[in-house]
C-alpha cells in the first residue's frame, strides 16, 4: 500500500475522532486546510506520540480578546516557546472539560521549569455566552495559567479554519438551548508558530506529558 494511501486512511480515521460535537459525540465534517495528517507505523520519527502533520499549520497573527478585556494577538502576545491551542466552550458537557483536565494533569507531570515554557490558549466557540469572567472562572478550575480568548464568531471561525479545526456554531436542542459543534483536538505550536503535531480528545495523559516535554526541549 502506498504512503499516500496510508496517509489518506489515517486522516479519515483522525477526522472521525477529532471532529466531534460536545454533546452525544456527533461527528462533523469540515475542510482541513493544513493538509493530510500522517503517522508512520512505528510512530513519529521525531519521537512524538500525537498525530503528526506532513504540512504544518501556521498560527495566524490574528487578535482576539483575553479574559481581562485586553487585545491578545495569537503570535505577538504569546511569550513562551510552546503554545497549545484548543477550541471549546464553557457549557460543553463532556469533551471540553475532559480535554482541559487531561492537559492540566499532563502539565503537572512536568518539572516546574519545563511547565513554565508552555502556554495553553482556550479559544471559545460560544462567544455569545462565554464572556471574559465566565471563561476565567471556568479555566481556573483546571489551571489558572490557561489563557482564555473570545471574539466575534466569524473571527474565531477564520482562526479555527486556518489551523484545521471545524467550528459549526450553534445547533439548537429540543430543550430550547443549544450546543456548539467543534473539533476537539489540541494543537501544539513551537517557537516558530508552526504546528507539526496535534492530540485527539482521547489521548493518554502520559502521551501528552511526553510530547509537551519534548516540544519544550525541541524549541529551546
Amino acid at each position: 500500500m502506498s504512503r499516500n494511501r496510508n496517509a489518506a486512511i489515517f486522516f479519515a480515521a483522525v477526522a472521525l475522532l477529532a471532529l466531534v460535537g460536545c454533546s452525544g459525540g456527533q461527528k462533523q465534517t469540515a475542510d482541513n486546510p493544513g493538509g493530510a495528517i500522517i503517522r508512520t507505523p512505528a510512530g513519529d520519527p521525531n519521537g512524538l506520540r500525537g498525530a503528526t502533520l506532513d504540512r504544518p499549520y501556521t498560527l495566524p497573527a490574528k487578535s482576539l480578546t483575553d479574559t481581562d478585556g485586553n487585545e491578545f494577538n495569537l503570535v505577538t502576545s504569546t511569550k513562551k516557546p510552546v503554545t497549545l491551542v484548543f477550541f471549546g466552550y464553557t457549557n460543553c458537557p463532556d469533551v471540553c472539560p475532559t480535554v482541559m483536565a487531561d492537559v492540566a494533569s499532563a502539565l503537572t507531570k512536568l518539572d516546574d521549569a519545563t511547565r513554565k515554557q508552555i502556554q495553553l490558549l482556550f479559544i471559545t466557540t460560544d462567544p455569545a455566552r462565554d464572556t471574559g469572567p465566565v471563561i476565567r472562572k471556568y479555566l481556573d478550575r483546571f489551571d489558572p495559567s490557561f489563557v482564555g480568548l473570545t471574539g466575534t464568531l466569524p473571527a474565531i471561525k477564520d482562526i479555527a479554519k486556518a489551523v484545521g479545526v471545524p467550528v459549526e456554531g450553534m445547533q439548537k436542542l429540543p430543550s430550547g438551548g443549544y450546543e456548539v459543534g467543534h473539533g476537539a483536538q489540541v494543537i501544539g505550536f513551537g517557537a516558530d508558530d508552526k504546528a507539526n503535531v496535534l492530540w485527539l480528545s482521547n489521548a493518554a495523559i502520559g502521551d501528552l506529558a511526553h510530547d509537551f516535554g519534548k516540544l519544550v526541549a525541541d524549541n529551546q
